[in-house]
């Protein structure tokens, strides 16, 4: 695994233009010391550093003096943890202004282009997104051209290394799109795309092999190259994969205490809608004897509040209203109910009516949620939704491409949604496989990227509830509050609904509230 010194100052001061001064020289002589008395950063630590509000130098040298009673002369993501310690929040004196900022909603912003140039676009936007991703990691530097590489693998030649020394004795690195993959007799074959033309690279090792098979198709990916490979000669062989993913970091947390709810799937309008549980969870909201429910400031919809119509073939067979109208006038009535101090954001789902490709505005309003919009507690976005609650960032997403990561990853499956959702996160995009199941529109903008890391990614559509922690990022499936469908039987998919997911904001701490158990 690679690690940084005097590597990692000369690429901090190629990114830092847009950085305040003060910043620049404070990480710089943190680095130096660093360096100095022999040791190296590694870059998930180097980029949890730069996120700290406090005296970073000082941080360094703590360390340091710590880890000199042992041989490890590589400062980690653990080190600064040890260092900062559990903290409780803070305590407030008096009341505490709640706060909501919508960070990103698609609604205002959706610009669909048309037929291949449309595509084209969309495609040029995730490639770009996800190189400034990837410009975070001190390796980029190294980043060859895809032609290049091809142009010297034909004439015969070791690979161009970017702008590195040669006598450095580091390998070529290559970035792109996966285009493809496809099994061969000796291992896995890759194809990558740039903006030169596209790329084979053999995955022969177990290892890479592994990490191979983790890729979403259409994803960005860094690959490392062997500078020459006796067991495959004539073949471009891939050493190590590089996804974009997220660094090891320490999450936003509200200066107060407070909680948000994460829920999703109603289906109002099906057979199976759980409308009494849902009932009973609303009467819990406006309780007065429990002390959590006092501190409920918000409450998260990840989509599929209503069953639709047309969704599926025969669905009239499942549905007790008929018409979306009435399905979304159910659900305004119910949500109604919540009380006014606590706001609500409600993000689409695939039943939901409106558009079915990605991104999704939010519901329309005129002639179907009218209600909903009037409801004073009721922000309507769209899918995804990214945004702060009392200083926590919370991306939404319904969940929609966890049927394609689920059916092309090995070892996942729809009991375990958070591990699906690692793969976002890995990818730093919502639904990296364009042409399965999941619509995709082409947007002039990709805004599937996951540019700036969550706190807590959200989403639902599986059914399942499950939660996990990915290097600082709480993942949350909501499951839902639908009875087992006929589908779900068929395809034997257990769903947990009727639970609520309670989130402390204060310390990210999340409990399961089940509305399914009689009191």
């Amino acid at each position: 695994m690679p690690v940084c010194g005097n590597l990692i100052k000369d690429d901090f001061a190629i990114r830092s233009g847009s950085s305040p001064l003060a910043l620049q020289n404070e990480v710089f002589n943190a680095l130096s010391y660093a360096t100095s008395n022999g040791f190296q950063i590694h870059p998930d630590a180097f980029a949890m550093l730069r996120g700290l509000q406090m005296d970073i130098l000082k941080m360094v040298q703590e360390i340091i003096k710590t880890k000199k009673q042992s041989r490890d002369s590589v400062i980690l993501v653990e080190d600064i943890k040890v260092l900062l310690g559990p903290k409780e929040p803070a305590k407030q004196e008096g009341p505490v202004e709640e706060s909501c900022n919508i960070l990103l909603d698609p609604t205002p912003n959706v610009t669909t282009g048309e037929g291949v140039a449309g595509y084209a676009a969309l495609f040029r936007s995730r490639f770009e997104k996800s190189m400034r991703i990837l410009s975070q990691r001190p390796d980029s530097k190294r980043i060859s051209k895809v032609a290049s590489v091809r142009q010297n693998s034909r004439n015969g030649k070791q690979p161009e290394r970017g702008e590195r020394n040669a006598q450095s004795g580091q390998n070529t690195i290559v970035a792109g799109l996966l285009m493809s993959r496809r099994a061969k007799k000796n291992g896995i074959e890759l194809a990558i795309d740039d903006y030169t033309g596209i790329l084979n690279v053999m995955a022969i090792t177990e290892d890479v092999r592994k990490q191979a098979l983790a890729l979403a198709l259409d994803q960005m990916v860094m690959l490392e190259l062997e500078s020459g490979s006796k067991s495959a000669p004539g073949v471009t062989v891939a050493r190590n994969i590089i996804t974009p993913d997220i660094p090891d970091h320490l999450p936003n947390k509200s200066k107060s205490e407070s909680y948000a709810v994460l829920i999703s799937d109603l289906h109002v309008g099906s057979k199976y809608f759980m409308e009494q549980e849902f009932l009973r969870f609303l009467e819990w909201l406006s309780s007065t004897d429990d002390e959590i429910v006092g501190k409920i400031k918000f409450l998260c919809f990840g989509g599929d509040l209503i069953d639709g119509i047309g969704i599926f073939p025969n669905q009239d067979k499942e549905l007790i209203e008929m018409d979306a109208t009435r399905q979304m006038g159910h659900a305004a009535q119910l949500l109604s109910k919540v009380p006014r101090h606590i706001k609500m954001l409600v993000i689409p789902g695939n039943h939901d009516p409106g558009r079915r490709a990605l991104p999704q505005p939010s519901i329309p309003r005129k002639d179907l949620a009218e209600q909903l919009f009037n409801l004073e507690n009721c922000v309507m976005l769209g899918n995804p939704a990214f945004v702060e609650l009392n200083g926590v960032k919370v991306l939404m997403y319904h969940g929609q491409s966890l049927d394609d990561v689920i059916a092309t990853t090995p070892g996942l499956s729809y009991s375990k949604p958070a591990e699906a959702m690692k793969v976002f996160l890995k990818a730093r995009h919502l639904a990296p496989t364009y042409g399965e199941r999941t619509p995709i529109a082409p947007e002039q903008e990709d805004m599937m990227v996951i540019s700036e890391i969550p706190d807590i990614l959200h989403s639902g559509h599986v059914h399942v509830v499950d939660v996990q922690n990915y290097r600082g990022t709480l993942i949350v499936n909501s499951g839902a509050w639908q009875a087992q469908t006929r589908f779900q039987q068929t395809m034997g998919i257990m769903p947990t609904p009727g639970i609520a997911v309670l989130v402390n904001l204060a310390t990210l701490q999340p409990f399961l509230h089940d509305f399914t158990l009689q009191k």
